[in-house]
């Protein structure tokens, strides 16, 4: 879903030539497609009953509630990173930091599935898949274009979303409904799109650009976010976040192997690296002692 999500929105920003609008659009599309959601189901209103019932007993924090706000600052980072050092270093930069703050959020227990000891095999399983990221990109490589800043950005871009997904999970644990964890989401993330997005029209003096018609596909990206966060939401409940990152790595890569072979962008080619990078992320799945995960 990272992959095909990752695949109408680069196409959406190379039409419209505004990498934040695109995003905009992206999150505002889910916002509108989740929100049509919750007028025909009763559910997603129980689980902001619920939410509301669990702040007011002080049992969640408020501030937990703005997950979303760090997913919409991935996005904001990514938009402004990718063009200073491209996909590859962003991807290994972004995974770094997804897995090593995976470590620690599991740690403290914040995904609400109970705290998760920081091992010698997970911390080896984080390595493995990073590695295994570099080495799926290692073709696309570029010295020329390394940046140490950029490079910090991106890592900090992947600590966002490591805090977002286990923040995803408590918000879950308390309102028992993945859509209105993702609901929540979207309206945070859509915010903080806006924001930025008035905030370089002022100061960059970047232009609102006319969505085009077509193809229709480039405007799914929205609809599959609203289903990614509540798919996550409920899985880092039980497996922990970095046990998701790496096996949702893992799937973003088949996911990029498979868009590459059957639906490739201009000038994309499949190489034996990407395959590598495929067979050393579950190489690190299975290091991690997912055995384990059947004890539970």
């Amino acid at each position: 879903m990272i992959a095909l999500q990752s695949r109408a929105n680069g196409q959406l920003s190379q039409i419209l030539g505004n990498s934040t609008e695109a995003a905009l659009v992206s999150f505002g599309s889910g916002l509108i497609v989740i929100s049509l959601i919750a007028l025909f189901n009763p559910a997603i209103k129980i689980g902001i009953t619920n939410l509301r019932g669990a702040i007011i007993r002080r049992e969640l924090p408020r501030w937990r509630l703005f997950a979303g706000v760090l997913g919409g600052a991935f996005v904001a980072l990514q938009t402004q990173v990718v063009p200073l050092i491209g996909v590859a270093v962003y991807s290994v930069a972004s995974i770094a930091g997804q897995t090593a703050m995976s470590l620690v959020v599991d740690r403290i227990g914040l995904t609400g599935g109970g705290k998760k000891l920081i091992s010698k095999r997970r911390v080896s399983a984080a390595f493995i898949t990073v590695f295994a990221v570099l080495v799926s990109v290692w073709d696309r490589l570029s010295v020329a274009t390394f940046s140490v800043l950029a490079v910090a950005l991106a890592t900090l871009a992947g600590i966002f979303v490591g805090v977002q997904r286990a923040l995803n999970g408590q918000i879950n644990e308390y309102s028992k409904q993945s859509f209105t964890t993702s609901l929540l989401n979207f309206i945070m993330g859509t915010g903080t799109l806006v924001i930025l997005l008035f905030a370089l029209l002022f100061i960059k003096g970047e232009k609102i650009v006319a969505l085009p018609g077509g193809p229709w596909w480039v405007y799914t990206g929205g609809t599959i976010g609203v289903i990614y966060i509540a798919f996550t939401s409920t899985i880092v409940q039980h497996l922990g976040v970095l046990t998701f990152t790496l096996f949702s790595v893992g799937g973003t890569l088949i996911g990029s192997l498979l868009i590459d072979i059957f639906a490739p962008a201009k000038g994309t080619t499949v190489t034996g690296y990407l395959i590598a990078g495929i067979a050393m992320t579950y190489f690190g799945v299975l290091v991690g002692g997912q055995s384990r995960l059947f004890k539970r």
